[in-house]
Protein backbone atom coordinates (compact mmCIF):
# COMPACT_ATOMS: atom_id res chain seq x y z
CA UNK A 1 0.00 0.00 0.00
CA UNK A 2 1.32 3.88 -0.91
CA UNK A 3 2.69 5.82 1.90
CA UNK A 4 -0.48 8.20 3.04
CA UNK A 5 1.07 11.93 2.22
CA UNK A 6 1.33 12.62 5.88
CA UNK A 7 2.95 9.82 6.79
CA UNK A 8 5.57 11.27 9.47
CA UNK A 9 3.76 14.16 11.04
CA UNK A 10 2.64 14.57 14.23
CA UNK A 11 0.21 17.19 15.59
CA UNK A 12 -0.95 17.94 18.97
CA UNK A 13 -4.38 18.54 19.24
CA UNK A 14 -5.98 21.01 21.78
CA UNK A 15 -9.98 20.83 21.08
CA UNK A 16 -13.23 20.16 21.62
CA UNK A 17 -16.91 19.79 19.34
CA UNK A 18 -16.48 19.89 15.92
CA UNK A 19 -14.54 22.31 14.21
CA UNK A 20 -11.39 21.66 15.25
CA UNK A 21 -11.97 18.03 15.15
CA UNK A 22 -12.76 18.20 11.80
CA UNK A 23 -9.21 19.71 10.88
CA UNK A 24 -7.40 17.23 12.47
CA UNK A 25 -9.85 13.56 11.39
CA UNK A 26 -8.86 14.60 8.08
CA UNK A 27 -4.86 14.86 8.94
CA UNK A 28 -5.41 11.81 10.49
CA UNK A 29 -6.61 10.19 7.32
CA UNK A 30 -3.98 11.44 5.34
CA UNK A 31 -1.56 9.66 8.46
CA UNK A 32 -0.81 11.59 10.68
CA UNK A 33 -0.34 10.61 13.93
CA UNK A 34 -3.09 12.57 16.14
CA UNK A 35 -2.58 13.11 19.95
CA UNK A 36 -5.99 14.88 20.85
CA UNK A 37 -5.69 16.41 24.49
CA UNK A 38 -8.82 15.73 26.40
CA UNK A 39 -9.55 17.39 29.83
CA UNK A 40 -10.16 14.23 32.77
CA UNK A 41 -14.35 14.50 31.89
CA UNK A 42 -13.44 14.04 28.02
CA UNK A 43 -14.18 16.31 25.10
CA UNK A 44 -17.64 17.63 25.54
CA UNK A 45 -18.89 16.59 21.75
CA UNK A 46 -18.72 12.66 23.49
CA UNK A 47 -22.00 13.63 25.33
CA UNK A 48 -23.62 15.30 22.01
CA UNK A 49 -25.88 12.22 21.71
CA UNK A 50 -26.04 8.27 22.13
CA UNK A 51 -26.96 7.19 18.38
CA UNK A 52 -23.42 5.28 17.01
CA UNK A 53 -24.13 2.07 19.28
CA UNK A 54 -24.17 3.88 22.51
CA UNK A 55 -21.93 6.85 21.53
CA UNK A 56 -22.40 10.38 20.17
CA UNK A 57 -22.50 10.61 15.83
CA UNK A 58 -20.05 13.81 16.58
CA UNK A 59 -17.19 12.02 18.22
CA UNK A 60 -17.68 8.67 16.29
CA UNK A 61 -17.42 10.85 12.62
CA UNK A 62 -14.65 13.25 13.61
CA UNK A 63 -12.23 11.40 16.21
CA UNK A 64 -11.03 8.13 13.77
CA UNK A 65 -7.38 7.55 14.06
CA UNK A 66 -6.34 9.62 16.60
CA UNK A 67 -4.82 8.96 20.68
CA UNK A 68 -6.83 10.32 23.26
CA UNK A 69 -4.33 11.87 25.92
CA UNK A 70 -6.02 12.98 29.29
CA UNK A 71 -3.90 16.32 30.54
CA UNK A 72 -5.00 19.09 32.84
CA UNK A 73 -3.28 21.97 31.30
CA UNK A 74 -3.91 24.18 34.60
CA UNK A 75 -0.97 22.31 36.26
CA UNK A 76 2.31 21.86 36.18
CA UNK A 77 2.61 18.65 34.97
CA UNK A 78 0.18 19.08 32.48
CA UNK A 79 1.79 21.70 30.86
CA UNK A 80 5.35 20.20 31.14
CA UNK A 81 3.79 16.99 29.08
CA UNK A 82 2.09 19.95 26.72
CA UNK A 83 5.95 21.39 26.02
CA UNK A 84 7.16 17.75 25.78
CA UNK A 85 4.56 16.94 23.18
CA UNK A 86 5.56 19.74 21.10
CA UNK A 87 8.92 19.42 21.03
CA UNK A 88 8.37 16.53 18.57
CA UNK A 89 5.24 17.82 17.25
CA UNK A 90 5.15 19.62 13.28
CA UNK A 91 1.33 20.96 13.91
CA UNK A 92 -0.75 22.47 17.07
CA UNK A 93 -4.17 22.85 16.31
CA UNK A 94 -6.64 24.21 19.35
CA UNK A 95 -9.96 25.56 19.52
CA UNK A 96 -9.50 27.29 23.12
CA UNK A 97 -11.05 30.22 24.03
CA UNK A 98 -8.90 33.73 22.55
CA UNK A 99 -5.84 34.20 24.87
CA UNK A 100 -6.05 30.62 26.69
CA UNK A 101 -3.63 29.07 25.41
CA UNK A 102 -1.26 32.43 26.41
CA UNK A 103 -2.76 32.17 30.09
CA UNK A 104 -1.72 28.86 29.87
CA UNK A 105 1.95 29.86 29.39
CA UNK A 106 1.77 28.70 25.31
CA UNK A 107 1.21 32.53 23.90
CA UNK A 108 2.01 32.67 20.19
CA UNK A 109 5.47 34.45 21.19
CA UNK A 110 6.86 31.59 22.97
CA UNK A 111 5.40 28.99 20.51
CA UNK A 112 7.48 30.48 17.70
CA UNK A 113 10.39 31.47 19.47
CA UNK A 114 10.44 27.55 21.15
CA UNK A 115 9.39 25.58 18.19
CA UNK A 116 10.37 27.72 14.82
CA UNK A 117 8.89 25.24 12.44
CA UNK A 118 5.65 24.25 14.27
CA UNK A 119 2.75 25.57 12.04
CA UNK A 120 -0.04 26.28 15.26
CA UNK A 121 -3.57 26.59 13.88
CA UNK A 122 -5.78 28.60 15.95
CA UNK A 123 -9.79 28.42 15.59
CA UNK A 124 -11.97 31.27 17.28
CA UNK A 125 -15.98 32.59 16.66
CA UNK A 126 -14.35 35.84 16.06
CA UNK A 127 -10.83 36.14 15.79
CA UNK A 128 -7.86 37.54 17.73
CA UNK A 129 -9.04 41.13 17.62
CA UNK A 130 -11.87 43.35 16.85
CA UNK A 131 -15.23 44.36 19.20
CA UNK A 132 -16.19 40.71 19.27
CA UNK A 133 -13.24 38.61 20.09
CA UNK A 134 -13.94 37.61 23.59
CA UNK A 135 -17.82 36.34 22.22
CA UNK A 136 -18.62 32.71 22.81
CA UNK A 137 -19.34 31.50 19.06
CA UNK A 138 -20.79 27.90 18.45
CA UNK A 139 -22.01 26.87 14.47
CA UNK A 140 -25.84 28.26 15.25
CA UNK A 141 -24.80 31.52 16.39
CA UNK A 142 -22.17 32.16 13.90
CA UNK A 143 -25.34 31.15 11.20
CA UNK A 144 -27.70 34.65 12.84
CA UNK A 145 -24.75 36.71 13.36
CA UNK A 146 -23.30 36.60 9.49
CA UNK A 147 -26.83 36.73 8.35
CA UNK A 148 -26.97 33.20 6.53
CA UNK A 149 -29.81 32.22 8.34
CA UNK A 150 -31.91 35.39 6.45
CA UNK A 151 -30.92 33.96 3.48
CA UNK A 152 -32.17 30.16 4.38
CA UNK A 153 -35.72 28.60 4.80
CA UNK A 154 -39.05 29.99 3.16
CA UNK A 155 -40.53 33.16 2.83
CA UNK A 156 -41.78 33.08 6.40
CA UNK A 157 -39.08 32.92 8.74
CA UNK A 158 -35.15 32.55 8.50
CA UNK A 159 -33.65 28.68 9.53
CA UNK A 160 -30.77 27.42 10.16
CA UNK A 161 -28.98 25.17 8.28
CA UNK A 162 -29.74 21.47 8.82
CA UNK A 163 -25.99 20.04 9.52
CA UNK A 164 -22.96 22.37 11.47
CA UNK A 165 -21.96 24.13 8.76
CA UNK A 166 -20.24 26.91 10.00
CA UNK A 167 -18.02 24.43 12.04
CA UNK A 168 -17.52 22.01 8.76
CA UNK A 169 -16.44 25.03 6.51
CA UNK A 170 -13.98 25.85 9.28
CA UNK A 171 -12.75 22.82 9.72
CA UNK A 172 -12.04 22.69 5.96
CA UNK A 173 -10.50 26.02 5.66
CA UNK A 174 -8.16 25.40 8.55
CA UNK A 175 -7.01 21.75 7.19
CA UNK A 176 -6.69 23.71 3.69
CA UNK A 177 -4.42 26.40 5.51
CA UNK A 178 -2.23 23.84 7.24
CA UNK A 179 -1.40 21.83 4.29
CA UNK A 180 0.01 25.16 3.07
CA UNK A 181 1.74 26.55 5.60
CA UNK A 182 3.42 22.33 5.64
CA UNK A 183 4.22 22.91 2.34
CA UNK A 184 5.98 26.31 2.75
CA UNK A 185 7.46 24.75 5.27
CA UNK A 186 9.28 21.99 3.46
CA UNK A 187 10.48 24.91 1.04
CA UNK A 188 11.80 27.67 3.88
CA UNK A 189 11.98 25.36 7.14
CA UNK A 190 9.90 28.19 8.93
CA UNK A 191 6.77 27.29 10.70
CA UNK A 192 3.57 29.20 10.76
CA UNK A 193 0.95 31.03 12.98
CA UNK A 194 -2.98 30.98 11.44
CA UNK A 195 -5.86 31.72 12.69
CA UNK A 196 -9.04 30.68 11.19
CA UNK A 197 -12.13 33.04 12.65
CA UNK A 198 -15.87 31.10 12.36
CA UNK A 199 -16.84 34.47 11.19
CA UNK A 200 -14.62 34.95 8.85
CA UNK A 201 -15.36 31.93 6.74
CA UNK A 202 -19.05 32.60 6.89
CA UNK A 203 -18.49 35.83 5.41
CA UNK A 204 -15.98 34.62 2.85
CA UNK A 205 -18.91 31.82 1.51
CA UNK A 206 -21.92 34.68 1.79
CA UNK A 207 -19.90 36.50 -1.17
CA UNK A 208 -22.33 36.22 -3.59
CA UNK A 209 -25.22 37.01 -1.63
CA UNK A 210 -23.40 40.19 0.38
CA UNK A 211 -22.89 41.60 -3.31
CA UNK A 212 -25.87 41.34 -4.52
CA UNK A 213 -27.43 42.90 -1.51
CA UNK A 214 -24.79 45.86 -1.95
CA UNK A 215 -25.95 46.08 -5.70
CA UNK A 216 -29.44 46.72 -5.06
CA UNK A 217 -30.78 43.12 -4.83
CA UNK A 218 -30.95 41.79 -1.69
CA UNK A 219 -31.84 38.18 -1.83
CA UNK A 220 -34.64 36.88 -0.26
CA UNK A 221 -35.93 33.36 1.41
CA UNK A 222 -37.61 31.17 -1.34
CA UNK A 223 -37.30 28.26 0.18
CA UNK A 224 -35.56 25.48 -2.35
CA UNK A 225 -36.15 27.85 -4.81
CA UNK A 226 -32.75 30.10 -6.52
CA UNK A 227 -32.99 33.25 -6.41
CA UNK A 228 -31.29 34.62 -9.82
CA UNK A 229 -32.28 31.17 -11.58
CA UNK A 230 -35.48 30.19 -13.05
CA UNK A 231 -36.74 27.39 -13.22
CA UNK A 232 -34.62 26.22 -10.17
CA UNK A 233 -37.13 24.61 -8.15
CA UNK A 234 -39.16 21.83 -6.52
CA UNK A 235 -42.02 20.50 -8.69
CA UNK A 236 -44.51 17.58 -7.72
CA UNK A 237 -45.60 14.95 -9.98
CA UNK A 238 -49.02 13.78 -10.92
CA UNK A 239 -48.18 10.86 -8.14
CA UNK A 240 -46.70 13.66 -5.53
CA UNK A 241 -43.30 12.50 -6.11
CA UNK A 242 -40.96 15.94 -5.34
CA UNK A 243 -38.28 16.51 -8.32
CA UNK A 244 -36.08 19.58 -8.02
CA UNK A 245 -35.04 20.57 -11.23
CA UNK A 246 -32.56 23.64 -12.44
CA UNK A 247 -32.20 25.12 -15.72
CA UNK A 248 -28.80 26.61 -16.09
CA UNK A 249 -29.09 28.52 -19.53
CA UNK A 250 -31.37 29.36 -22.42
CA UNK A 251 -30.44 26.58 -24.66
CA UNK A 252 -31.32 23.96 -21.74
CA UNK A 253 -34.67 26.07 -21.46
CA UNK A 254 -35.51 25.40 -24.81
CA UNK A 255 -34.91 21.84 -24.64
CA UNK A 256 -37.15 21.80 -21.72
CA UNK A 257 -39.62 23.33 -23.39
CA UNK A 258 -39.44 20.94 -26.44
CA UNK A 259 -39.15 17.62 -24.93
CA UNK A 260 -40.85 18.17 -21.30
CA UNK A 261 -43.31 20.53 -21.44
CA UNK A 262 -44.13 19.97 -25.56
CA UNK A 263 -44.54 23.42 -25.71
CA UNK A 264 -41.27 24.67 -28.15
CA UNK A 265 -42.64 28.10 -28.52
CA UNK A 266 -42.19 28.92 -25.04
CA UNK A 267 -38.81 28.46 -26.01
CA UNK A 268 -38.23 31.78 -27.80
CA UNK A 269 -41.29 33.51 -26.27
CA UNK A 270 -39.73 36.87 -25.37
CA UNK A 271 -40.96 36.10 -21.69
CA UNK A 272 -38.96 32.80 -20.54
CA UNK A 273 -36.35 32.95 -23.66
CA UNK A 274 -33.41 34.46 -21.28
CA UNK A 275 -32.90 33.85 -17.72
CA UNK A 276 -33.23 37.14 -16.83
CA UNK A 277 -36.56 37.42 -18.45
CA UNK A 278 -37.50 34.10 -16.48
CA UNK A 279 -36.90 35.34 -13.24
CA UNK A 280 -38.70 38.68 -13.67
CA UNK A 281 -41.68 36.61 -14.84
CA UNK A 282 -40.53 33.69 -12.28
CA UNK A 283 -44.30 33.30 -10.64
CA UNK A 284 -45.35 32.52 -14.83
CA UNK A 285 -42.20 30.70 -15.38
CA UNK A 286 -42.75 28.03 -12.63
CA UNK A 287 -46.65 27.74 -13.10
CA UNK A 288 -46.09 27.00 -16.78
CA UNK A 289 -43.67 24.21 -15.49
CA UNK A 290 -45.56 23.22 -12.79
CA UNK A 291 -48.45 22.15 -15.29
CA UNK A 292 -45.83 20.05 -17.00
CA UNK A 293 -44.96 18.20 -13.72
CA UNK A 294 -48.45 17.46 -13.04
CA UNK A 295 -49.32 15.27 -15.65
CA UNK A 296 -46.69 12.94 -15.14
CA UNK A 297 -45.72 10.29 -13.10
CA UNK A 298 -42.43 10.43 -11.09
CA UNK A 299 -41.00 7.87 -13.55
CA UNK A 300 -42.07 9.57 -16.83
CA UNK A 301 -41.41 13.27 -15.52
CA UNK A 302 -37.48 11.72 -14.92
CA UNK A 303 -37.13 9.80 -18.15
CA UNK A 304 -38.47 13.20 -20.13
CA UNK A 305 -36.35 15.58 -18.43
CA UNK A 306 -32.79 12.99 -18.76
CA UNK A 307 -34.08 12.83 -22.36
CA UNK A 308 -34.02 16.86 -22.34
CA UNK A 309 -30.38 16.82 -20.62
CA UNK A 310 -31.82 18.81 -17.49
CA UNK A 311 -30.41 18.21 -14.38
CA UNK A 312 -32.59 17.21 -11.71
CA UNK A 313 -32.55 15.48 -8.13
CA UNK A 314 -35.05 13.85 -5.92
CA UNK A 315 -35.93 15.69 -2.83
CA UNK A 316 -34.33 12.56 -0.59
CA UNK A 317 -34.54 11.91 2.82
CA UNK A 318 -32.29 10.37 5.24
CA UNK A 319 -33.80 6.95 4.74
CA UNK A 320 -33.26 7.36 1.22
CA UNK A 321 -29.70 8.22 1.95
CA UNK A 322 -28.94 5.01 4.22
CA UNK A 323 -29.88 2.96 0.80
CA UNK A 324 -28.68 5.27 -1.76
CA UNK A 325 -27.52 3.45 -4.75
CA UNK A 326 -24.48 6.56 -4.90
CA UNK A 327 -23.00 6.45 -1.02
CA UNK A 328 -19.74 5.28 -0.34
CA UNK A 329 -19.28 3.86 3.04
CA UNK A 330 -16.37 3.19 5.55
CA UNK A 331 -16.56 0.87 8.40
CA UNK A 332 -15.01 2.63 12.00
CA UNK A 333 -13.66 0.76 14.87
CA UNK A 334 -14.74 2.43 17.84
CA UNK A 335 -14.87 1.04 21.94
CA UNK A 336 -18.44 -0.08 21.10
CA UNK A 337 -17.86 -2.17 17.85
CA UNK A 338 -17.71 -0.80 14.47
CA UNK A 339 -19.60 1.95 13.18
CA UNK A 340 -20.51 2.68 9.28
CA UNK A 341 -20.49 5.93 8.34
CA UNK A 342 -20.54 7.78 4.69
CA UNK A 343 -16.47 7.70 3.18
CA UNK A 344 -14.35 10.91 3.10
CA UNK A 345 -15.30 12.38 -0.41
CA UNK A 346 -11.83 12.86 -1.62
CA UNK A 347 -11.02 9.18 -4.13
CA UNK A 348 -7.32 8.72 -4.48
CA UNK A 349 -6.69 6.97 -7.82
CA UNK A 350 -5.23 3.22 -7.05
CA UNK A 351 -5.15 3.66 -3.58
CA UNK A 352 -7.37 1.86 -0.98
CA UNK A 353 -7.40 4.12 2.62
CA UNK A 354 -7.56 2.71 6.13
CA UNK A 355 -9.47 4.64 8.59
CA UNK A 356 -8.13 4.46 12.24
CA UNK A 357 -9.87 3.73 15.43
CA UNK A 358 -12.34 5.67 17.49
CA UNK A 359 -10.19 6.07 20.98
CA UNK A 360 -11.91 5.75 24.08
CA UNK A 361 -10.84 8.57 26.51
CA UNK A 362 -7.47 8.32 27.36
CA UNK A 363 -6.64 5.89 25.26
CA UNK A 364 -4.95 5.50 21.63
CA UNK A 365 -7.00 4.36 18.83
CA UNK A 366 -6.20 0.33 17.97
CA UNK A 367 -6.27 -1.33 14.77
CA UNK A 368 -7.12 0.59 11.20
CA UNK A 369 -10.40 -0.84 9.54
CA UNK A 370 -10.27 -0.71 5.59
CA UNK A 371 -12.55 0.86 3.88
CA UNK A 372 -9.70 17.96 27.76
CA UNK A 373 -9.21 20.91 27.76
CA UNK A 374 -10.34 24.49 29.07
CA UNK A 375 -13.73 26.18 27.39
CA UNK A 376 -13.64 26.50 24.13
CA UNK A 377 -15.18 28.47 20.94
CA UNK A 378 -15.64 26.40 17.61
CA UNK A 379 -18.75 24.45 18.36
Amino acid sequence: MAALPLEGITVVAIEQAVAAPFTTSRLADAGARVIKIERPEGDFARGYDDVARGQSSYFVWLNRGKESLMLDLASAEGKAELARLLDGADVLVQNLKRGALAKLGFGFDRLSEQWPRLVTCSITGYGEDGPMADRKAYDLLIQAESGLCSITGGPDEPARVGISIVDIATGATAHAAILEALIRRGITGAGANISVSMFDVMADWLTVPLLNHEGGKSPKRLGMAHPSIAPYGVFTTRDDALILISVQSDREWRKLAEIFLERPELGTDPRFATNVARVRNRSETDAIVAEGFARLTAEAATAALLQADVALASVSDMERLSHHPHLRRISVDTPNGAVSYPAPAAVFAGETRSYGAVPGLGKPGVVPVTAGAPEGDGG
